[in-house]
């Protein structure tokens, strides 16, 4: 980034910054040192004047003599201007005036072209959009004034290439530029001619009517810069019978301007911008990069453009034969007439091409395009091939102007999840029909956002929209909410669509990214939480809406009911849903990563909250609490005991109300995490421990009264506490509440254990006979080892034996 110094910013504030001063002196320039021509004239009678035919794109021209196109003439508006030019006349040649920039302009010079565009491509679309305006002005001033047309009528934009030298000359028919406005606009950096020409007539009483004038920044000319060493710029307007040259070249601190005398350079209107392309740089002057470049960026500017394009068509040549085969085939010919050879060869030859479309479909009525009109500019714009699941095209008035089509992929990319890249090329930013750019990190569309394809084109953003502008601008922020709100009734309306497949091919595509949107947009809840789809306890095949959940809800429910797990066999399978079950009360299934978070950030819907029937104190509005009370008192004493037992694994043991044929479950507490969450958070590659014992920290232990194990349970913790067995059934009863309810055993290897000494307890001799049994005790007995005993003589005592 170039930036400047105190003193050249003292020495622009002095001296008045973009004000038009200049000092003038006269230098002779020999002829020499005019421009050359890109292309020499062949075999063509220079004394007289023809006209040739423009042909529209696609046309191909037939020639049938070998005399070239001679593309050193003026080829403008129909007409080709040549005539011989004495050498007397080119040694008459009048001096040229060198003009010097405004003070330290070489540094400002630096600045804009090093810092100021960001891509070397954008000089072509810069001076297009300057082209456009002069031919916006001619057409504007000779509504008033019909005689400014008489000199040619057609209004266009002509590119010409020379790969060889690396030069490009860029032609329109616009109004052109005295003298004086040579000085004025292009001698005086960041001065904008078209904002100049815009003011006059907003002062003008007589100013109405809508402009299309494009180029309002003022340094658009100097990104001629990028790519060239010298510029020439060749002008004649109709206000002055005089055609003038202005030459400038890259970090020079002056610039000359001279009267065009040579017959062979003369234009009837217009400006000819000739650019001699640096050496790096030489690869813009082929024709092939030129066109890609127009339908890039300059696509709908509203006149034609036409670049200079190498064409072919096929024809029938004689072949001469071999001498050989000639000789072998004399006698054959005595009897019939010997056909001549021939073959099909391509001849080339160079010609106009139409490159632009001059009517972008955004700008058209919507009512006069049809169905296939947005189909096909989908597929062409953005490379698709299977149309859209639904469009929509929209212009916006008031604070901020700009039209819009917008469209919904029918498929979601390969290769890469749209999800996590913020990065996107999805959505086509123009500024008066001139492409800007579609490199966006969020600016126009949230990420959530990101699958959503369009084009927008504004009239109040300005040419050199950069990202920081973006960032900052009042008028972005508020073409985003208005985006953003059409693409919700874009996708709306698929989601009310008679034909339901539509929105399920939808979902499966882009339903995450609306989950993403739960999370990251809370402005836009209440737009999302109609768009969402869940499996359900009562719709485990087809997914269902919010809407349509709260329409079969109960009517003493108050409450959503969700329980996350990872899939819908484990979700409906869970003892958490047993007595919901019973109650026939619906209960979602969030079986993707990323539905748990979703729908604690959108916390409720309807005013109805959204309850996880994993979590404690769940409240399903039939309590009994004179029976809560009896089973409390019933069961303190085994709750106080298993809680002994258990130690800190869990928080509390208490009475389910969410139990009828499990005899217990493992609750999450209320803000701590779920099992899904722990296990999701546990996945995480980056995860971090301490807030994972932190958030799992506090577990309750729920037990079911009515279930015999429990039961039996209770009678052991009152006439005999300290029983082993006992004591081992809570710790393998409190591991399979771990597993049912989703959590993961800390140590399944000693769960394990545990399950096989409870089956062997259980399955010792239940399908053994009773002579099994005596024949296996005895077997038991005789495998016992004898053990033969040592006889040991007494000894008296104080004895040394």
């Amino acid at each position: 980034m170039h930036r400047l110094s105190r003193r050249s910013v003292s020495s622009i504030l002095r001296t008045g910054g973009g004000a038009a001063r200049y000092r003038k002196t006269v230098t002779p320039i020999s002829s020499s040192s005019t421009s050359v021509p890109i292309f020499d004239s062949v075999g063509v009678d220079e004394s007289r004047s023809r006209w040739y035919s423009v042909l529209p794109g696609g046309r191909s021209l037939a020639i049938k003599s070998s005399t070239q196109v001679n593309l050193k003439d003026s080829l403008i508006l129909g007409r080709r201007y040549e005539s011989a030019a004495a050498a007397s006349d080119a040694s008459a040649t009048p001096p040229a005036e060198r003009y010097e920039y405004q003070a330290e302009v070489s540094r400002l010079m630096d600045l804009i072209v090093n810092s100021l565009y960001s891509n070397k491509e954008v000089f072509l679309r810069e001076l297009i959009s300057n082209a456009s305006d002069a031919l916006d002005k001619l057409r504007f001033l000779s509504v008033t004034d019909p005689e400014l047309l008489k000199e040619a009528a057609d209004l266009d934009i002509r590119i010409q290439t020379d790969k060889d030298n690396g030069v490009v000359t860029i032609t329109d028919t616009g109004i052109g530029m005295t003298q004086q406005e040579l000085v004025d606009c292009l001698g005086t950096i960041a001065q904008s001619g078209t904002a100049k020409f815009l003011k006059a007539l907003k002062d003008s009483k007589d100013a109405g009517g809508d402009n299309n004038l494009i180029g309002q920044f003022g340094v658009g000319f100097y990104s001629a810069f990028l790519v060239s060493d010298r510029v020439v710029v060749s002008t004649k307007s109709p206000k002055s019978g005089k055609q003038y040259v202005w030459e400038g070249e890259a970090n020079a601190s002056s610039y000359t301007i001279r009267e065009e005398t040579d017959p062979e350079k003369l234009i009837p209107r217009g400006t000819r911008l000739t650019l001699y392309l640096k050496r790096d740089d030489k690869g813009f002057a082929h024709p092939e990069k030129i066109q890609k470049l127009v339908k890039n960026y300059s696509q709908f500017v509203s006149f034609p453009i036409y670049t200079w394009q190498e064409k072919g068509y096929t024809k029938e040549v004689e072949v001469d034969e071999d001498p050989a085969e000639a000789k072998n085939d004399e006698q054959d010919d005595k009897t019939e007439q010997k056909k001549k050879k021939t073959k099909t060869v391509i001849e080339k030859y160079w010609d106009w091409e139409l490159t632009n479309e001059t009517q972008p479909i955004w700008l058209r009525n919507p009512k006069e395009v049809t169905t296939e009109e947005y189909n096909e500019f989908y597929k062409k714009t953005f490379n698709e091939y299977l149309d859209p699941l639904a469009s929509s095209h929209f212009p916006t008035e008031g604070e901020v102007e700009f039209r819009s089509i917008l469209y919904v992929p029918a498929v979601a990319p390969m290769g890469k999840d749209d999800v996590i890249n913020t990065k996107t090329k999805n959505i086509r930013l123009y500024v008066k029909r001139v492409f800007i750019s579609e490199d966006f990190d969020g600016e126009l569309f949230p990420r959530y956002l990101s699958f959503v394809k369009g084009v927008v084109d504004s009239n109040d953003l300005p040419l050199n929209v950069s990202r920081e502008i973006l960032q900052e601008s009042r008028l972005v922020r508020i073409m985003r909410k208005r985006l953003v709100r059409k693409a919700f009734d874009m996708i709306l309306g698929i989601s009310l669509s008679e034909n339901k497949d539509d929105y399920d091919k939808f979902w499966e595509n882009f339903g995450k990214h609306l989950k993403l949107g739960c999370i990251e947009d809370r402005e836009n809840h209440k737009r999302l939480a109609p768009l969402l789809r869940f499996f359900s306890s009562q719709s485990e095949h087809e997914f269902i809406s919010l809407d349509e959940y709260v329409e079969n809800m109960k009517p003493e429910q108050k409450d959503i009911y969700y329980i996350a797990a990872d899939s819908v066999t484990s979700a409906k399978n869970t003892p958490f849903l047993e007595k919901l079950s019973e109650q026939d009360l619906e209960v979602l299934f969030l079986v993707d990563p990323i539905d748990e978070i979703a729908i604690q950030n959108l916390k409720s819907y309807k005013e109805k909250n959204f309850v996880d029937i994993s979590k404690e104190d769940l409240d399903l509005g039939d309590k009994n609490e004179e029976k809560e009370k009896e089973l409390k008192q019933e069961f303190a004493q085994t709750c106080d005991w298993m809680k002994k037992r258990l130690g800190d694994k869990v928080a509390s043991v208490q009475i389910s109300n969410r139990l009828s044929s499990s005899p217990c479950v493992l609750a999450s507490g209320k803000f701590g995490w779920s099992a899904n969450m722990e296990r999701l958070m546990k996945a995480q590659a980056v995860g971090d421990n301490s807030s994972l014992e932190f958030m799992r920290g506090r577990r309750v232990f729920e037990i079911n009264p009515d279930h015999p194990i429990i039961r039996n349970l209770s009678v052991a913790s009152k006439s005999n506490p300290n029983d082993e067995d006992a004591l081992r059934a809570i710790d393998l009863l409190y591991d399979a509440a771990l597993v049912s309810s989703g959590f993961t055993p800390e140590n399944p290897t000693q769960l394990g254990v545990k399950i096989y000494e409870m089956m062997g307890m259980a399955l010792s001799g239940k399908w053994s006979t009773p002579i099994e049994e005596a024949s296996r005790a005895d077997a038991k007995l005789n495998n016992t080892e004898t053990i033969e005993a040592e006889v040991v003589e007494p000894v008296e005592a104080g004895s040394q034996k």
